[in-house]
């Protein structure tokens, strides 16, 4: 999804003054919320503190390394925002923040939708800033739609064949199975986020004020409504089908409002995990949503 930008690309000298308590402040929401997603537990065939979930090739202090190398990253990208920028710049300092995550981590690819996800709505959040406006979830994820959308989607419709190019395991399953994936998600003002994450956050925060329920409910909720690419990564059509299919199960069964949640979501988690499957793209879309209930103030 990031690509190799030749230097003279690189973000200019800040032209508008940097409100840095506002940029510092984005940034750790943006950190804060990774962290909620990553802590979360328990979370069908993903890394939380008590479980690998279906990886192998890292555990929850994998996930503490990267989150402390991207520290710097949110806070610098929410203030080139503010210089009202186009994608160049930000697809530069999506790459750099890449390469940090992965020195951090030995390689394994943590926070690579999150670099390009909240990296995206962090440099939002710093524009509206410096337009006078007010940073909301509604005018966060509307000013990525509207800034940067064709750039986004540069190149998405007409992906080579396998044989030419090796492609991100997101844009191999886009090729193969016709979805749009995170690039279109974030083109489109994280629709996904807004209208499913968000409600199903929020209405399990009204009614426990308890937010480690609501995240959980909304990871559910994401995934039985996402064509979620990790899925198909890793299963396949039938992958994806098994994996709705269980978190609506979830859902109808009451959520985390039945008395046995925490039974019904590790035994899907098991199942997950025996069948190699890992909902990576709704995790994503929950560290989205995190964020955005941050900006709102309603977390």
């Amino acid at each position: 999804m990031l690509e190799r930008i030749v230097p003279s690309n690189r973000p200019a000298p800040l032209a508008i003054p940097v409100d840095r308590a506002a940029t510092e402040r984005i940034g750790r929401l943006a950190i804060r919320s990774l962290y909620r997603e990553a802590a979360l537990a328990p979370k069908p065939g993903l890394v939380s503190p008590v479980s690998q979930g279906s990886h192998r090739d890292m555990d929850f202090t994998t996930f503490l390394r990267s989150l402390q190398a991207l520290r710097s990253y949110f806070p610098a990208i929410a203030a080139c925002g503010l210089q009202r920028p186009d994608f160049a710049p930000l697809r530069v300092l999506g790459i750099e923040a890449e390469a940090t995550m992965l020195a951090a981590t030995g390689g394994v690819n943590t926070h690579r939708g999150a670099i390009f996800n909240l990296g995206l709505l962090c440099a939002a959040a710093g524009r509206l800033i410096a337009d006078g406006e007010t940073s909301s979830a509604a005018t966060a994820c509307q000013a990525v739609k509207n800034n940067w959308a064709a750039d986004i989607l540069d190149g998405l419709a007409t992906l080579p064949a396998a044989s030419q190019l090796k492609l991100s395991h997101g844009l191999e399953v886009a090729r193969r199975y016709g979805t749009g994936g995170a690039r279109q998600e974030a083109a489109s003002g994280f629709p996904a986020a807004l209208e499913i994450g968000l409600p199903a956050y929020r209405s399990i925060l009204v009614a426990t004020d308890d937010g480690e329920l609501a995240a959980v409910q909304s990871l559910f909720a994401l995934i039985a409504e996402l064509d979620d690419t990790n899925l198909l990564w890793r299963g396949g059509p039938a992958g994806l089908a098994c994996g709705r299919r269980a978190a609506s199960e979830f859902l109808a069964a009451g959520g985390v409002l039945a008395d046995d949640w925490r039974e019904h979501a590790a035994a899907i988690d098991r199942d997950f995990v025996a069948r190699d499957l890992s909902p990576g793209g709704s995790a994503d879309l929950l560290g989205v949503t995190l964020f955005l209930a941050e900006l709102d103030g309603r977390d």
